[in-house]
């Protein structure tokens, strides 16, 4: 009896120390799983932190770069808009500049301004030389006068003065103040045609229907026969442009961009 009771203890130890040890198994097995999933929920945790960050780092360096060409943009834009005004504003001063140096070279299909009075009275004509010169008219768009000249040609030669007349009338039932311009072709021609008087350059006032004559009085300097460039012109053209004047208004030179 005391066998059994000893071999039963013995059976008893063995069930305890296996239930012991199952015990510990399942406690190292939960605490695995544990670790792991905390592990696993960490490495999720920390990767889409990680990934978060660097998607805003992205979006951060992406705005930097399209704020950056935005500013360049503006830059360039700004620079091509001054170079534009600049080119604009060299182009309108240009204009008079070059009328006021043509007029004084004769340059450009210009007639020369102004006269000596000597020359005009001691010039010998040159008799054996004769020149037709034409006249033309024309008229800006937004100015509504009849503008014609009251001769087609007359003949003279160099060294000889010589008279000519347009005539402008306004139809409309306002008073307008036009202003003109002129030119001479052949442009090499403009040095030699000198103008003693003329309309051009100066406002000229009509009032409704009103008609007026205004006179052209010019010579052809005598050395035009002494320039080898003008062996072959016989006919030269004198041309004149009415504008409406306007405030702040630049006149163009006929003929020339």
């Amino acid at each position: 009896m005391l066998l059994s009771f000893a071999l039963h203890g013995c059976c008893v130890k063995h069930h305890i120390h296996q239930a012991f040890c199952n015990a510990q198994k399942c406690v190292k097995s939960l605490t695995v799983r544990g670790l792991a999933t905390s592990s696993n929920q960490l490495f999720v945790r920390r990767t889409s932190q990680r990934f978060v960050s660097q998607t805003r780092g992205a979006k951060t360096h992406k705005q930097k770069q399209q704020e950056e060409w935005k500013r360049k943009n503006k830059t360039i834009l700004t620079y091509i808009a001054a170079a534009g005004v600049g080119m604009i504003g060299m182009s309108y001063a240009a204009v008079p500049l070059y009328r006021l140096y043509c007029q004084a070279s004769g340059l450009g299909g210009t007639a020369t301004a102004g006269h000596d009075t000597d020359l005009v009275e001691t010039m010998k004509p040159v008799k054996d030389r004769i020149i037709k010169v034409t006249f033309n008219a024309d008229t800006h768009a937004s100015l509504q006068w009849n503008f014609r000249p009251q001769q087609s040609e007359i003949y003279i030669v160099p060294g000889e003065t010589a008279l000519a007349f347009y005539t402008a009338q306004n139809p409309t039932d306002k008073p307008v103040i036009g202003i003109s311009t002129y030119n001479v072709v052949p442009f090499e021609a403009g040095q030699y045609f000198n103008k003693i008087q003329c309309f051009c350059f100066e406002e000229q006032r009509l009032n409704p229907h009103e008609e007026v004559d205004m006179p052209v009085f010019f010579y052809i300097d005598p050395e035009f026969d002494e320039d080898p460039r003008m062996a072959r012109v016989d006919t030269i053209t004198l041309s004149y442009t009415f504008f409406e004047a306007k405030e702040g208004q630049i006149l163009p030179l006929p003929g020339y961009s």
